[in-house]
């Protein structure tokens, strides 16, 4: 935490390089592009400890949800530059709607209404009309299709990641709450309430959620969700000691 947080630069520990990834939201293809760049970029700072932090909103509105969490379920690869690397996924609303349908029925007519239903196909193939439109006959194809594995990690990502003086979260964060006491569903959902609040954190909040054309840099936050599935450019943030940069798809 930085003691005085309207005049420190936010940096990351010495000797440390963190890169945040944005919403993926189903671009399995985006995915494995942007981590292609993070390795040339990695190699080139070989003596660096990496994290690289996924910042939620893997699945749904995309076409390939499926290939996307069998991705991050991996982990990083067993070679190459980012062989050793931390990898932090984080939950995003998206995630949280999915595991709620897996046994709320009734939940999913927002999830559809917000891509679920490619979701579900990226894991049970071609739903018939009935299926698409029926809630009970997609929720079903749904836990027929759905690998425990999955539900497993889905069900059990975290809410947040501190790193320094950054605050990594899906959403954002209420202002002036303590972290310990910070609801989880802001966490995931909440945008004006924080966005347009310029009052300094604790740490630099580094989010998704609220998508814009370009990165967004605040001095108390940092938006990073570029709207992959329809723009087809993903973003991570590059942190090293106090600079700050980005690589994209």
């Amino acid at each position: 935490m930085r003691s005085d947080p309207a005049s420190c630069f936010p940096s990351v520990p010495s000797g440390c390089r963190v890169y945040a990834i944005g919403d993926v939201h189903g671009r399995a293809d985006l995915l494995d592009q942007l981590l292609a760049r993070i390795a040339e970029d990695a190699q080139a700072n070989a003596h660096k400890a990496l994290s690289l932090v996924f910042l939620g909103d893997f699945v749904d509105r995309g076409l390939h949800s499926k290939a996307v969490v069998d991705r991050l379920i991996a982990g990083p690869p067993s070679t190459g530059p980012l062989a050793k690397a931390a990898w932090v996924c984080l939950r995003g609303n998206h995630e949280d709607y999915l595991v709620r349908f897996f046994t709320d029925q009734g939940s999913g007519r927002a999830w559809c209404a917000n891509g679920g239903v490619a979701t579900v196909e990226s894991y049970a193939g071609p739903l018939t009309d009935e299926q698409r439109t029926d809630l009970a006959a997609l929720q079903l194809a749904f836990i027929r299709a759905l690998p425990r594995n999955h539900l497993r990690f889905l069900s059990r990502l975290p809410l947040w990641h501190l790193i320094g003086d950054y605050l990594f979260v899906h959403a954002g964060i209420r202002p002036g709450i303590r972290l310990e006491d910070q609801d989880p569903g802001d966490m995931l959902w909440i945008r004006d309430e924080f966005l347009f609040d310029p009052t300094p954190h604790p740490w630099v909040v580094v989010h998704g959620h609220s998508q814009r054309p370009l990165p967004e840099v605040r001095a108390n936050r940092i938006g990073i969700d570029t709207g992959a599935y329809r723009s087809g450019v993903l973003t991570a943030l590059v942190l090293d000691g106090s600079t700050q940069h980005f690589l994209s798809t």
